[in-house]
């Protein structure tokens, strides 16, 4: 991941830097790297996920649609 320092505004930069981690996961992945994660709790987490994702997704639709 690379970011440009322009003007030796190293601040903005750094904000720019943490804005794509952010955007990438990189925050996320740390948090979830920090401890051992069972298979089994990682398949739950991940089937919750989808399954919040999806919901997320079928409001969004019915919100355009005027349902």
């Amino acid at each position: 991941m690379e970011v440009q320092v322009r003007d030796n505004n190293v601040d903005q930069a750094l904000r720019a830097l943490k804005k794509k981690m952010q955007r990438e996961g990189v925050y996320r992945e740390m948090k979830l790297r920090r401890h051992f994660e069972k298979p089994s709790e990682k398949r739950v987490r991940e089937e919750s996920e989808a399954g919040r994702r999806y919901r997320k997704l079928m409001r969004k639709r019915m919100e355009r649609e005027g349902y």
